[in-house]
């Protein structure tokens, strides 16, 4: 009986022999392992390339954003505040025709709002606004009395839509400054108080013209009421896709009762929905490529595992093939060798034994092979260049299925060639000769 070492030295011996059968069989082994091993490597450089142009998309989407909502930001600053909160009791009619209210809420009702934690306005503002003879001008004005804004304490602070008017001084409409041809830095007198001018605003062509700001405190006290503002002024946060003015009117007025709530629409504001609705179109087309880019994998992938099999199959009928010729070749030798005492079982173990062989050879190379195919057919679809992306791991794992799925490709292809050759009768095959 030939032990193990010997058969392997016939092995070798046969390879040697009969090169081109050999050569051939790798061949074979080396273009099925290559398109297993390639069209993995073309699906992981899909994904990589998929994650790339989401990654790059996306912040392009987040700079797109931001660029979005610092346009809305400005639209809201040449809107101003587009939420106006009045006593209950205030006439509309009345409250348009005046453009201030007669009627009073407390003061500290701005306070209760910003505590509430409603997030669909921001930039509270109190007001108080009454027209007044201004008797040492001889004219009628607007009074407005302001404060700093209230912040919004349920939100992130943000830049004021208006700066708080300081103590002891006034800001000028515009056509109150062009007529009585004051300037920033004059002092002025206002129902026997000094005043100092800290601006002078440009036109506006509205009743601002002909209104002066002064301190919400100092505006209490020269028109007799303290404690009490006359409106609310507030900025809807149009970044809240679900707002509308039924809820707003709803949140607002279960949080200060006895008010209610008017919005001022204009086309900055039209253009801050516009604004908004392209960002939310800017997110759909993302999702829509990520989709695409899915359903091209998904193609790709159909495609593979269609054409996967009919090579493994071809190869293996070819690798069988090639086992069936060398088996025929080698009756004689297997028959002198039959005819020594080399059982069945061992014939077989040489003929699988090339197999083996011819398994790991040809899915050893065949790894690297796929892998620069894929590369390449990588490069191909998607335009550009990129690795796989696998660590070493991963990378001796595929190794590892390369060479583990040729052996047991080529080993299942010869089995029936290795079968019949240990089958035949070593006296037929002498007597032949």
């Amino acid at each position: 009986m030939r032990s193990p070492g010997s058969i392997w030295r016939m092995i070798i011996d046969e390879i040697r022999f009969r090169k081109m059968n050999f050569i051939l069989s790798v061949v074979s082994v080396f273009i099925a392992g290559s398109a297993l091993i390639g069209a993995i490597a073309v699906l992981r450089i899909h994904d990589r390339f998929t994650g790339f142009i989401m990654e790059e998309k996306g912040k392009k989407l987040e700079e797109r954003l931001a660029a979005l909502e610092d346009d809305t930001r400005k639209a809201m600053l040449e809107l101003g505040f587009n939420i106006v909160i009045l006593p209950d009791e205030q006439e509309l009619s009345d409250w348009y025709e005046k453009g201030y209210s007669s009627e009073y809420m407390p003061e500290g009702y701005v306070d209760r709002l910003a505590r509430s934690g409603i997030i669909i306005v921001r930039h509270f503002l109190p007001t108080l606004q009454q027209k007044i003879e201004w008797p040492e001008k001889k004219r009628k004005i607007i009074l407005a009395g302001t404060r700093g804004e209230v912040p919004n304490l349920s939100k992130s602070p943000r830049e004021p839509l208006v700066e708080p008017v300081p103590e002891g001084s006034i800001i000028l409409g515009y056509e109150l400054h062009r007529s009585l041809d004051l300037q920033e830095g004059n002092v002025l007198q206002l129902m026997g108080r000094p005043f100092e001018v800290s601006e002078c605003y440009t036109e506006r062509g509205s009743q601002d013209d002909i209104t002066a700001w002064i301190h919400l405190k100092e505006a209490q006290e020269l028109l007799g009421k303290p404690g009490l503002i006359n409106a609310i002024l507030a900025l809807e946060c149009v970044c809240d896709e679900d707002v509308s003015l039924a809820r707003l009117r709803e949140e607002i007025t279960g949080i200060l009762p006895g008010t209610k709530v008017i919005e001022k629409g204009s086309q900055a504001l039209a253009r801050a929905e516009t604004r908004r609705n392209l960002a939310v179109e800017a997110r759909a087309t993302l999702e829509a490529e990520k989709q695409n880019r899915e359903i091209l994998r998904n193609a790709r992938e159909d495609f593979a595992s269609f054409l996967i099999p009919l090579v493994l199959l071809a190869c293996g009928l070819w690798i069988a093939f090639l086992g069936l010729m060398n088996a025929r070749a080698r009756q004689e030798e297997i028959g002198i060798l039959r005819a020594f005492g080399v059982s069945g079982k061992q014939v077989l173990k040489l003929f699988l034994g090339k197999y083996l062989l011819t398994g790991i050879a040809g899915g050893f190379f065949g790894f690297f092979g796929g892998m620069s195919s894929g590369i390449l057919f990588g490069r191909i679809l998607e335009g550009q260049f990129l690795r796989i992306g696998l660590g070493p791991g991963q990378m001796v794992f595929l190794l590892l299925l390369a060479v583990a799925g040729a052996s047991l490709l080529a080993g299942l292809a010869g089995w029936i060639p290795a079968l019949l050759a240990t089958r035949q009768d070593p006296a037929d095959i002498l007597h032949a000769d």
